[in-house]
């Protein structure tokens, strides 16, 4: 029923009791400022975040979107019906011109477990409405879905309208939101789509400028609008492969580069005032309780790593990548982790991060061959981690991933060359909702690498996402997959569906 209401748009919609906000200046809007969609995220049991980002021409201005030097008053009502019948909730806030006008409500003090609609006004403009829900107090059942890699220039975001048409309560987004490069600077196997905004993103608006073109996107509008997102960054939001203070690419001032990207990434994002960048820094790693039923522990797998072992990418015979003293989550976000998972209360505990956890080894026969950049590159740290995540006696912990631009469905194991380790916990991977095209179509090297990785149950190359419904006694996963992105209207379909049953972390193949 949202869909319907959502695509028929704000029309000639009022918004009673608060018009206030056109009367406050006699300089009102030329044209619509929502071009960029509204969004929420970060739930809690009493409230949410709402955002938006006014914008009159979102890929002019250098970077702020066409819009005048001034500050301007915005409006924002909550309600419990689609229609703004009930609204329970409204309010004014300040979209600032030194912030993209971007703007972020946090809210409390509503019920929990339910479902709310929200709006924006500014200066006599409506914005398209946005549905979003409160955490419950309940052990009732979760759907979410989880999603990650979206290359503007690869494809079309087919994969998100499908997301969303399937009306998840919550959406997992896990890094590389979008894609730093100058045009063509990533080709994918069936060439550019679309373009990119002029240039590398480097400076302030460089990375406005590339939001906006992301956010300019309707599939994309419409899985924000249709559920509240649980966000975190990857490489490609501020740079390829980067690594703590490292540049990947050696760029000089690098972390002036990450301080424009940090402030970009939080003014289009629904993240909460604690998340607020303070230069080259920015807080993502944070706990986000779903009732009694889950846990969501985010992950940064990027600000406090060392450099990537043997010169990055690919390797076969890298020695250094099992160092004991190498860290990929910083010894203060691992302790955090940890000690989260002890204290946790949860039936799932869900650690949200970026890149592959199990390990993956490309090498067919004796040796390792593997990707330096993911959990393989920090070895020792894993089996650190992953015999904290057992010994902290939390309940169901299952890794949710992004990064791999394939769909994985995994066993974790203290030892992945002992075929007798025992198993614990589950990682599902999500593939890209649209980096690297249409996917590849080797399956000798995808059977391959199954072989050579017993404990990979599935591996799909195809473009997609991961739906999945929680309850007190199992979670369901159905990777959903699209044969193509390089023209709009693919179906979505069901490739492979597993299950983890309470108290067991292995999967079982439906």
């Amino acid at each position: 029923m949202f869909l319907s209401v959502a695509a028929a748009g704000a029309g000639g919609l009022l918004l009673p009791g608060a018009a206030t906000a056109s009367t406050r200046t006699s300089r009102a809007l030329a044209g619509d400022p929502f071009t960029l969609g509204v969004a929420s995220g970060d739930p809690a049991a009493d409230g949410f975040v709402l955002w938006t980002r006014l914008a009159l021409d979102p890929l002019g201005g250098n970077g702020r979107g066409g819009m005048p030097a001034r500050d301007i008053e915005v409006d924002w009502q909550v309600a419990t019906d689609e229609r703004f019948s009930d609204v329970v909730r409204r309010g004014t806030e300040t979209a600032r011109w030194k912030d993209a006008h971007s703007v972020h409500v946090e809210l409390k003090g509503l019920d929990p477990g339910r479902e709310y609609f929200y709006r924006f006004r500014a200066e006599g403009h409506l914005s398209p409405e946005g549905r979003t829900r409160t955490a419950p107090d309940t052990m009732a059942p979760l759907t979410f879905a989880i999603a990650a890699c979206a290359h503007y220039e690869h494809g079309y975001y087919t994969a998100y309208r499908r997301l969303a048409e399937q009306e998840p309560d919550l959406i997992v987004h896990l890094g590389d939101y979008m894609y730093e490069y100058a045009p063509d600077g990533y080709t994918s196997l069936a060439g550019a789509v679309r373009r990119h905004t002029p240039g590398k993103c480097e400076t302030l608006a460089d990375y406005r400028l590339r939001h906006a073109q992301y956010k300019s996107d309707p599939d994309l509008q419409l899985a924000h609008a249709t559920a509240p997102w649980l966000v975190s960054f990857d490489d490609h939001e501020i740079e390829n492969n980067w690594a703590g203070d490292i540049s990947s690419t050696g760029a000089p001032a690098f972390a002036r580069r990450k301080a424009n990207a940090f402030r970009a990434y939080y003014e289009n994002m629904p993240l909460r005032r604690a998340s607020v960048p303070r230069g080259a820094a920015i807080r993502v790693h944070r706990r986000v309780e779903w009732g009694p039923l889950a846990s969501f522990h985010l992950l940064d797998t990027r600000q406090f790593r060392d450099d990537q072992a043997c010169e990055d990418g690919l390797r076969a015979g890298c020695g250094e990548r099992m160092s004991e003293d190498r860290t990929l989550l910083g010894a203060d976000q691992r302790s955090w982790l940890l000690d989260g998972l002890r204290a946790s209360r949860a039936r799932w505990n869900l650690i949200g991060q970026q890149i592959l956890m199990a390990q993956r080894d490309w090498k067919t026969g004796p040796g390792h061959e593997v990707n330096l950049d993911s959990w393989d590159g920090y070895s020792a740290e894993r089996t650190r981690l992953l015999t904290g995540v057992r010994d902290s006696g939390a309940a169901n912990p299952v890794v949710l991933t992004g990064d791999a631009h394939m769909h994985h469905a995994a066993d974790l194991k203290l030892d992945f060359d002992d075929p007798d380790s025992p198993h614990v916990a589950v990682e599902l991977v999500t593939s890209s909702i649209a980096s690297d095209g249409d996917g590849y179509r080797d399956q000798t090297m995808v059977a391959d690498m199954v072989a050579e990785n017993p404990h990979i149950a599935y591996i799909d190359q195809r473009r997609g996402y991961i739906n999945c419904r929680l309850t007190a006694d199992e979670l369901h996963a159905d990777f959903r997959t699209l044969d193509y992105i390089s023209r709009k209207g693919a179906p979505a379909k069901s490739s492979a569906t597993f299950t983890v049953p309470n108290g067991h972390p292995a999967l079982t193949s439906v």
